[in-house]
């Protein structure tokens, strides 16, 4: 039988009776997050349920419009955004839409596996409680009795309807259920040919006398984010794309996964320590490892790849310590990335940008406007013009949002102080002439000689500028300013501001030193001094020179913050890095208690997924959190994910608007403070 022979018998109707096997499902079904899936409409019309040959994708409305409906693709497109309104928001509709996935947990007592089908509706679907009912009920009954079909809400709202029907009538199973019991998911696509290096804790990787190399893959429960830059990571721990490491990893574009029980796959298969080939895809359903020829040279130590990262020189001109509100984004080059972007989000949230509206006045297949859809997340009208819709976002973004206040210290005032001591400024040339010197000669002993030289000098840097006291004038204008701009502020956060940072290929994220909790002058001065020092480090000095940044080129740029409290904190990215074709929803990572517990990659994050389109939210795993955010806290995380996607159009680099950011944010009462904006560069 050919496959369309048997799209024509296994897409037809199923009648009252008919029954899904396992085995029909299996030749129906598609992949998508490593799960097969059938997709399924119920025509309440004509009382029938169709089970759709899912493996090219086929579209569900593409599937009712021209199969159903005798519809051609002209007519579908024609008419699209209204043909979705009536399939996913009229109330008396004729189709119900949904998903069957098929799903196989091993038992608690590690014996045998439990295998059964969750229903799904689409995201924006919006049922009520007694259509979700109808629903499932209708589709239980056409599939094999033996199978267990669990309903899967798909989102916080289907959640609420669910709590009131009984498990026993209808059971369920949440989304960070799964994503908790996931074996595989890809943080980041690529390939890499390296030596598999595995260890089975964080101390035993810190105890283990061989450094990691450039072309090592690394195998840990959760990889941590002081390593250097390696060919590719796999966790055997959950943990989430967000935290500084993965962001690192996605700008070093490199493989990136979560791979449950790979540890013993490993040694299963005698990898451990030898050369292999590893992939990851995002639409796999596991990580991929095989043996592989080492280099033909085993003496030698493989060339690192050529990487050159394009740094704007910076401009140390004299310039006096600024507050916040005063930079743009042009500042760059005088106060570093980090507050450049923090000074530009201070202006647009006072006084709006004809910019950010972008993102959805441009087409995004299948949808040809947008705007219809922001204006509903807005509460206006489907047909609100611009005007309107500016009044409405400055509105959300005025009642929600701000900058908390703080001054920024110049590259220019980091030069003056590294001038001020001949011993520091000494320190700095040694460093720099070594940096210059090239690949030492040697083989790999060589090697390691010359870099552990630059991990001296680069210690003996920092231990000058932290020892160094600043010289009076450099004291007198940071007190002034701290004390014209930050009165008040009983604490602090020092943060660093480099212009070597936030670039493509080479993200920085949790690179350089930020210092919360500081109150005082003299702790605000020597948090000053420890954030210079963090330009230094062995780590930063050696990752620059693999990306080709001269020394001389980087600078480093204060923020002096008043630190505000929260009683939630986090990190988004304005798109899905798991799923990197959705252009609808923004992805969250969120602590009870820091944002430091989110990017630091130690703790286990909430992780929500916000659709900025149709509206709407879902929790994709709760991490190491005993229970799911309030009500109230959940609406906010919403209307924060539709002001990031203002902001992302407002700093878009192009006229797509399409580029992702990466925002640092905290909430406490009514109020979302944007702690840190950049760019979100993506792997591959």
């Amino acid at each position: 039988m050919t496959r369309s022979d048997r799209n024509d018998a296994t897409t037809r109707p199923r009648l009252p009776g008919e029954k899904l096997t396992l085995e029909e499902f299996s030749e129906l079904a598609g992949q998508v997050g490593g799960y097969p899936y059938v997709k399924i409409v119920l025509d309440r019309d004509e009382s029938v349920l169709h089970f759709i040959d899912s493996a090219d994708g086929t579209l569900h409305v593409r599937y009712i419009a021209c199969e159903i409906l005798g519809m051609s693709i002209e007519e579908l497109a024609g008419r699209l955004d209204s043909f979705n309104d009536e399939v996913y928001r009229n109330p008396d509709r004729r189709f119900y839409l949904g998903t069957l996935a098929r799903h196989t947990r091993t038992a608690e007592n590690g014996h045998g596996a439990d295998t059964f089908l969750s229903l799904e509706t689409v995201d924006v679907d919006t049922m009520d409680q007694e259509m979700l009912r109808f629903f499932y009920h209708r589709v239980r009954e056409h599939v094999d009795p033996s199978l267990r079909l669990v309903l899967k809400p798909a989102g916080h709202r289907q959640e609420g309807y669910l709590a009131g029907i009984p498990e026993a009538e209808i059971p369920r199973v949440l989304s960070h259920e799964l994503y908790s019991a996931a074996s595989f998911v890809p943080l980041a696509a690529g390939t890499a040919h390296g030596r598999l290096r595995v260890f089975r804790s964080e101390e035993e990787y810190r105890a283990d006398p061989e450094p990691l190399e450039w072309h090592d893959i690394v195998v840990m429960p959760r990889v941590p984010e002081d390593i250097p830059r390696v060919s590719g990571i796999i966790h055997t721990e959950h943990t989430t794309p967000l935290s500084h490491i993965n962001v690192m990893a996605a700008g070093w574009r490199i493989p990136n996964a979560v791979g449950i029980g790979a540890v013993d796959r490993i040694e299963r298969a005698g990898l451990a320590g030898r050369w292999v080939r590893y992939r990851v895809d995002v639409g796999g359903e596991d990580l991929l490892l095989e043996a592989a020829e080492p280099p033909a040279d085993r003496g030698a130590r493989p060339a690192p790849p050529t990487v050159r990262i394009t740094v704007d020189r910076p401009d140390l001109a004299p310039t006096p310590v600024t507050p916040l509100f005063e930079l743009r984004e042009g500042d760059h080059v005088r106060f570093g990335t980090k507050a450049a972007n923090l000074g530009e989000l201070t202006h647009l949230l006072q006084h709006g940008s004809p910019r950010w509206l972008g993102f959805y006045q441009v087409p995004r297949p299948p949808r040809a406007d947008l705007l219809r859809y922001l204006a509903r997340q807005l509460g206006l009208p489907e047909d609100a013009d611009g005007t309107e819709l500016d009044a409405a976002a400055r509105l959300l973004v005025k009642e929600h949002a701000e900058v908390p206040r703080g001054i920024v210290l110049p590259f220019s005032l980091q030069q003056r102080f590294l001038d001020s001591s001949p011993e520091l400024r000494d320190a700095v040339e040694r460093l720099d002439s070594a940096l210059g010197e090239g690949a030492p000669r040697g083989g790999a002993a060589g090697q390691e000689e010359g870099t552990s030289r630059i991990e001296e000098l680069c210690l003996d840097v920092q231990r000058l500028v932290r020892g160094t006291p600043l010289p009076e004038p450099v004291r007198a204008e940071i007190d002034r300013a701290l004390d014209r701009h930050l009165y008040g502020a009983a604490v602090q956060v020092v943060r660093s501001s480099s212009n070597a940072e936030d670039l493509p290929g080479f993200s920085a994220a949790g690179l350089y030193e930020s210092v919360a909790q500081v109150s005082g002058t003299e702790a605000v001065l020597d948090a000053v001094r420890e954030v210079w020092a963090s330009l230094f480090s062995p780590r930063a000095v050696l990752l620059r020179r693999q990306a080709g940044i001269p020394l001389d080129h980087c600078r480093m740029g204060v923020i002096v913050q008043e630190q505000v409290g929260a009683t939630v904190g986090g990190v988004l990215v304005t798109c899905n890095p798991l799923s990197p074709q959705d252009f609808r929803n923004v992805y969250l990572n969120i602590s009870p208690r820091s944002v430091t517990d989110v990017v630091s990659g130690r703790g286990a994050p909430l992780q929500y997924l916000c659709n900025t389109m149709e509206g709407g939210s879902r929790t994709l795993s709760l991490g190491t959190a005993t229970g799911d955010l309030d009500t109230r806290t959940k609406e906010l995380v919403r209307r924060l994910a539709l002001i990031s996607r203002l902001l992302q159009s407002h700093f878009a680099p192009d006229e797509t608007y399409a580029a992702p950011v990466d925002i640092e944010w905290a909430i406490e009462g009514d109020r979302v403070s944007l702690l840190q904006l950049r760019p979100f560069h993506t792997a591959g």
